[in-house]
């Protein structure tokens, strides 16, 4: 039997290309399983019922490989389960080495797909390390120029210490005097501390 998988990330995004490019491979319309969500795991509705419907000797066409998933470590895991778990034939249309059905110059399909994907793995970890390397270099040269990163500490204004004593003579609450400030009680409570006012309770 032959399945196809489609998936999108969001409702707005159209399936129709990789609808046709499945269909021309003779995949009945019903056998056809469509997610709209991230790619990031494979907790997905129609994947998980496509999943339960596959049986040994089935074929299931992927228009590419990331339609299937996002993170490799995570696709290596279930093409495993499919291939070698289910024993199901996968092949991604726009990826021929990928297709665990061919044979090349005597290499089955299966073992090269296994070793195309390991090859992907490798290359998508070292291009995120190459990413959070980028990024830190770049967050360590606008420090250099005074860039700051993060949320801005507010200024402590002149009328604190007024409200502070008013708290201490418990004369206002914690949110009263944050709210004469215009800042969160937690905010007010912070400045408290870091300026040395504390209420003895009686």
């Amino acid at each position: 039997m032959k399945y196809g998988y489609i998936r999108v990330s969001t409702k707005e995004q159209n399936v129709d290309r990789q609808l046709s490019a499945i269909l021309k491979e003779d995949v009945e319309a019903n056998n056809i399983f469509i997610d709209k969500s991230s790619g990031k795991d494979f907790n997905r509705k129609q994947y998980r019922k496509l999943i339960r419907k596959l049986k040994e000797g089935d074929e299931l066409y992927i228009k590419s490989i990331d339609r299937l998933g996002r993170n490799y470590d995570e696709i290596i895991k279930e093409w495993n389960y499919i291939t070698k778990g289910k024993s199901v034939e996968i092949i991604v249309l726009d990826f021929p080495l990928l297709d665990t059905r061919a044979k090349v110059s005597g290499i089955t399909g299966r073992f090269l797909s296994d070793i195309v994907l390991q090859i992907l793995s490798y290359v998508a970890q070292i291009e995120r390390e190459n990413i959070h390397q980028r990024q830190m270099e770049g967050i360590r040269e606008a420090k250099k120029k005074g860039i700051k990163f993060g949320r801005n500490e507010i200024e402590i204004p002149e009328k604190f210490d007024n409200i502070a004593k008013r708290w201490i003579r418990k004369e206002l609450s914690l949110r009263a005097g944050a709210a004469i400030l215009k800042i969160s009680h937690t905010t007010f409570n912070k400045w408290l501390s870091v300026k040395g006012y504390n209420r003895q309770e009686t």
